[in-house]
């Protein structure tokens, strides 16, 4: 390693007094601040990347990193599969030969969890004398109840329709997301004591007064699972579906067959899977979305994997109207697009382009371009335009919390979010406690990484079936995740970018001793630094791998 030039060292003060004095500084990893859920990713990985240093065994180290994770998130196996990974984009490995493959670490800890047979941990015994009452099953609603069930109170969740897990069970296909998975990750949250009551609407069912006498505290996490239509003419009558519609049917077990071509509205992740599913059920798939390939909120991969399904893509297109004949769908009225100036979202405003309708042939239409919640029954708390508003704690009201896709459209990972600092808030409120401080601040840049210490190393690449394999078996899961042996290559490969991972660098190069190695050793702690032996050359933070050591 060749030592910082001398321009960028620091330098002795005016008194003299030396600035090469180095100091253990942890920083906060750029994973971690990628997530939207706050995972501690970094100690999760290192659990088991640093178990030889530790001396734990394979089985406890995985142990340790799946209990890491579920602190924060009770569905590993969930979000492994489901998850857009932001916390992959801000991975500084990417500089060097590709991120570290974090979703396919966890779906590979979530798995083994769940065949382990491991239950989610209570964090307190004592029972708590407050109840709770859950306002839908989805990923938001389970968050919260986790958290407070783990914590000693009553919690009882109710959801309107025969089985829990709000979109993860009805709007996400089993080639994505088997519901074994689910309902496995979900029953352990129900192991801790949490009471679920299924076919119960809030507002229909049983009164929102009635759960205000049964519940101190109250939890809306009743999700956006209503589709919104196009505003088109002709989509008021049959052969036209909304997205959220067509998925939750084909999860309750329907064969629907659409016709031979369908065309699917939209850009997101529900528009893709409404066209995987149809290809899955014998209809040719056109996805139409009035913007560019670029601009899809979908997850690039699904994209990719849709299009070599067969899936046809049409960008910059705009429906006009549903065309029929005696009833019946025979085709889109659609019109060319060109983008304008960039709108409210950063994204360039699709405009129509004169004298370009033309007919798109199709036998019938999906819409899939945005969800909304459905207030039916629940008027009265506070929705502005069709949505709840809440503090950064999620208090709605007095007695009232709410969070996930009923303040807005989002990924489940902030779902899981919102529930835990939800129950966190309630957590501290009742108990006279200070609210846990937000985390926060900049995390640790590729700059600081010494990147040329690591040995290059692909990252790992999941196998799936083929596509021809994909569309013969519609409720296969494409993804097929990855082996033992790639898991424990993979995680290898993380940086420990801020922290301390024990490569022993500063200890080697160290003349005077001034670094001892700690009996016990854990992850981020490896040796205590002496400092009244330091002569001050600074080669140990010059040779520190992942930014820990800095200079005074």
């Amino acid at each position: 390693m060749t030592p910082e030039p001398e321009a960028t060292r620091p330098r002795a003060d005016v008194a003299g007094a030396s600035s090469l004095r180095p100091r253990q500084v942890e920083k906060q990893a750029p994973c971690q601040t990628g997530c939207a859920n706050s995972g501690d990713i970094r100690a999760w990985i290192g659990a088991v990347a640093q178990r030889g240093k530790t001396g734990a065994s394979r089985q406890a180290a995985y142990e340790r990193a799946w209990r890491i994770i579920t602190e924060a998130n009770p569905f590993p196996a969930v979000l492994g599969r489901i998850c857009p990974h932001p916390c992959e984009a801000h991975c500084n490995r990417a500089e060097k030969d590709g991120a570290v493959a974090i979703n396919a670490l966890e779906r590979f800890l979530g798995d083994w969890a769940i065949e382990q047979h491991l239950p989610l941990a209570s964090l307190e015994q004592d029972s708590k004398p407050e109840s709770v009452g859950v306002i839908g099953a989805g990923p938001s609603g389970l968050s919260f109840a986790y958290q407070l069930a783990r914590r000693g109170y009553a919690v009882t969740v109710y959801e309107g329709r025969p089985e829990p897990g709000g979109m993860l069970r009805y709007g996400i296909p089993d080639y994505r997301l088997p519901s074994s998975v689910l309902l496995a990750e979900i029953r352990r949250i129900l192991d801790l004591g949490v009471q679920l009551e299924l076919n119960t609407r809030v507002g229909q069912d049983i009164s929102v007064q009635r759960l205000r006498s049964r519940h101190e505290i109250l939890y809306l996490g009743i999700g956006a699972q209503a589709g919104r239509l196009l505003g088109v003419p002709g989509e008021e009558e049959p052969g036209v579906w909304v997205g959220t519609e067509y998925l939750r049917r084909i999860k309750e077990g329907d064969d629907i067959y659409l016709g031979h071509h369908v065309a699917v509205i939209g850009g997101g992740d529900t528009a893709v899977d409404a066209a995987r599913t149809a290809r899955r059920h014998g209809s040719q798939a056109t996805i139409l979305y009035r913007r560019t390939r670029e601009e899809m909120p979908a997850v690039p991969k699904q994209v990719e994997e849709a299009l070599a399904e067969g899936v046809r893509l049409e960008l910059l297109v705009a429906p006009i109207s549903i065309q029929r004949r005696e009833g019946t769908v025979v085709g889109l009225q659609a019109q060319r697009m060109r983008l304008g100036e960039r709108d409210e979202t950063d994204r360039r405003r699709p405009l129509p382009v004169p004298g370009s309708e033309h007919l798109v042939a199709v036998d019938a239409v999906i819409v899939a371009v945005s969800q909304k919640p459905d207030w039916v029954g629940l008027d009265g708390l506070g929705i502005s335009d069709g949505w709840l508003g809440t503090d950064e704690a999620g208090i709605l009201e007095d007695g009232w919390w709410a969070g996930g896709d009923v303040l807005g459209l989002g990924i489940a990972a902030m779902a899981i979010a919102h529930g835990r600092h939800a129950a966190e808030a309630v957590h501290a409120k009742l108990r006279g406690m200070e609210p846990r401080p937000a985390s926060g601040g900049a995390s640790i840049g590729a700059d600081r990484i010494k990147k040329d210490l690591f040995e290059p190393c692909s990252p790992v690449s999941p196998a799936q079936l083929s596509p021809e394999e994909a569309i013969n078996h519609p409720v296969a899961e494409v993804s097929l995740g990855i082996t033992e042996d790639q898991f424990l290559a993979e995680v290898g490969r993380c940086f420990s970018c801020g922290l301390c991972f024990g490569c022993e660098h500063c200890w080697m190069y160290c003349t005077p001793l001034c670094f001892t190695r700690v009996e016990e050793a854990e992850p981020g702690a490896y040796f205590t630094l002496a400092l009244e032996m330091c002569e001050e050359c600074g080669k140990c933070v010059d040779v520190c791998p992942g930014g820990y050591l800095e200079f005074e």
